[in-house]
């Protein structure tokens, strides 16, 4: 059988990436005890006290419904908590997430430095620009 169809597919190999990448990802990511989803979360909270769930799902490219989830677990971990304003919620850092913040940092550093250990750094920023910049053109249509 002839498997070339694989190689030449955008979403065979962006899907093949996305698990090579997030395999490394969680590794780093292992001494936060955190997934690194929730890492960028907490990183973005930490940075913008109050900012609110529909900027968060907006910068982390994900649906509400699935924010939703993310903070409802650090919620209950006590590392983020809601407040609402009317109708949009905003999202607080707690103690405890400020007190994550350098382990986050540094699960973040390690990662890059890993991948681009792995890459070498030209193609992992050119990966990381390009894949940008083309998530956003499909996103558009």
């Amino acid at each position: 059988m002839d498997e070339a169809f694989l190689h030449n597919c955008l979403f065979f190999t962006a899907n093949r990436l996305g698990r090579a990448i997030t395999k490394l990802a969680e590794e780093e990511f292992a001494p936060t005890g955190l997934t690194p989803m929730y890492g960028y979360l907490i990183r973005l909270v930490n940075g913008e006290p109050g900012i609110s769930q529909k900027e968060l799902s907006e910068k982390l490219s994900v649906t509400a419904s699935t924010l939703t989830r993310f903070i409802d677990k650090l919620e209950g971990k006590q590392l983020v908590e809601r407040k609402g304003q009317g109708k949009t919620v905003h999202v607080y850092p707690t103690e405890k997430s400020r007190a994550l913040e350098g382990t986050i940092r540094q699960a973040s550093k390690s990662l890059k430095e890993r991948y681009e250990a792995l890459l070498g750094p030209e193609l992992a920023q050119r990966l990381t620009l390009e894949t940008e910049q083309s998530s956003e053109k499909l996103e558009r249509q």
